[in-house]
């Protein structure tokens, strides 16, 4: 304790510095502290939520190596590190800069008037040069913007596992990446028609997720189901080859889930920020417990025994529930909004496939309908929100995904064809697209 008296008064000496004032209490020339401290702390958001958002792409591809069998387990990885990387090329050249105008529009609130890469700040940048000094970075805020464009791709890559070309698919990232995602994005975000007509969505159900759902049923109808799925009537079971990877893939992207809604409050200068900040994690862990426990305790109703894949989609659910709105409800409301997109998982994912909508992964359930339930949801702890505006959404951002998307599996598929051969499914993706395996012991065994 006496250790602790003498340094707590050495602390506040050093302190006083980083605040802009000097230890006479005389402000530092050049320095604004309060103007700083927002530009740090939100800079810092932005990248701290940035990189967690970015963990989650570790997460989609060990729950898809999870979830596919061994033979095409290489492939998942591969999509997963190719896609990312494209995302990551593609926003930078083309989609940031489309999805936020910054009041420039070719035709207003719908084209962005920007075309072009997008341009960092200069390297030592003082305050009075920065972009927006009382704000944030502009480095900050295209790195954290960026994670949500590459898990839109994601979303897409799981649904059309085990049969689809490496390289259509990859072009589809392009297009996704480059246009599709940044220009729906500018409609809300980028303070387009959408936002003008009081749409909301905190972090992206509908912006992010329902546009990869969208996109990757789309690509489900196109493509096709795998051989041997359904026959006679009957779903064919698929296991997945490692139930463990499953599992980690899901923890992981709970924990990116995080960054993913926590820094979408996309300030951290105020008491009040920071306060939400930390009511957004509480309301985000909460739905993923909620979606987690009713696809429990409901597999186990329905089944007499509980299902270990649909729980950790029930969770995915419940936090792609509570993205749209993960602020103004109670850690109650949260949950039950949470529990909801569990229950929506367990029904949906049997109606795929009485479809015959093969979605090797749940990607349809989780994402789309999941993010359109979530989307709803805002009207009932958001007073600013209304139900057809939020339906409105929704089905604006649905329509122009359906079509883009279409068209381009479409062209894809006229091209160069999206699909493997039969023969090429039958031995799996990892020998016949890659020519290498992720398990090449068990094979030889």
């Amino acid at each position: 304790m006496k250790f602790l008296k003498v340094l707590a008064p050495v602390a506040a000496l050093i302190a006083l510095p980083t605040l802009g004032l000097a230890q006479d209490d005389t402000p530092v020339a050049g320095v604004n502290a309060a103007t700083d401290t927002v530009f740090i702390l939100n800079s810092l958001l932005f990248l701290v939520g940035g990189f967690l958002v970015f963990f989650m792409a570790a997460g989609f591809a060990m729950l898809e190596a999870g979830l596919v069998r061994s033979k095409n387990v290489a492939m998942q990885c591969m999509k997963n590190v190719a896609l990312f990387s494209l995302a990551a090329i593609f926003y930078y050249l083309i989609g940031y800069n489309l999805m936020y105008p910054l009041g420039t529009w070719s035709m207003d609130g719908v084209i962005s008037g920007v075309w072009g890469p997008g341009v960092l700040e200069a390297v030592g940048v003082t305050a009075d040069a920065a972009d927006d000094y009382s704000y944030a970075s502009t480095g900050s805020d295209f790195f954290f913007q960026l994670m949500f464009c590459a898990t839109t791709a994601s979303i897409v890559s799981g649904t059309l596992a085990e049969r689809i070309k490496l390289w259509p698919f990859l072009i589809f990232v392009i297009v996704l990446t480059a246009i599709i995602y940044p220009l729906q994005a500018s409609w809300k975000w980028g303070g387009g028609f959408l936002d003008e007509a009081g749409f909301l969505d905190f972090a992206g159900s509908t912006v992010v997720h329902s546009v990869g759902g969208w996109a990757a049923l789309t690509g489900a109808l196109i493509l096709g189901p795998r051989i041997g799925k359904y026959k006679d009537g009957m779903t064919v079971p698929m296991p997945g080859s490692n139930l463990t990877l499953a599992t980690l893939g899901t923890f992981i992207l709970w924990l990116g889930w995080f960054g993913f809604n926590g820094a979408s409050q996309l300030a951290m200068g105020t008491v009040g920020d920071v306060a939400d900040v930390s009511r957004i994690f509480a309301n985000t862990n909460t739905a993923a417990a909620g979606g987690a426990l009713a696809a429990l305790i409901l597999t186990q109703i329905m089944y007499k025994k509980p299902d270990l894949t649909m729980v950790l989609n029930g969770a995915l659910a419940g936090l792609v529930s509570i993205t749209a709105e993960p602020l103004t409800p109670t850690l109650g409301a949260a949950t039950l909004i949470g529990a909801i997109g569990g229950i929506i998982v367990v029904f949906v994912v049997p109606m795929l496939d009485k479809m015959k909508i093969d979605d090797v992964v749940g990607a349809i359930p989780v994402h789309l309908v999941c993010g359109i339930w979530g989307t709803i949801a805002v009207a009932f702890t958001n007073g600013d929100a209304t139900f057809g505006t939020q339906l409105y959404g929704i089905v604006v951002v649905g329509i122009f995904t359906i079509v883009a998307s279409g068209l381009t599996w479409l062209v894809l598929k006229l091209v160069m064809g999206i699909r493997v051969s039969a023969e090429e499914e039958m031995t799996g993706l990892d020998m016949g697209e890659l020519g290498m395996e992720a398990y090449p012991e068990f094979s030889k065994g």
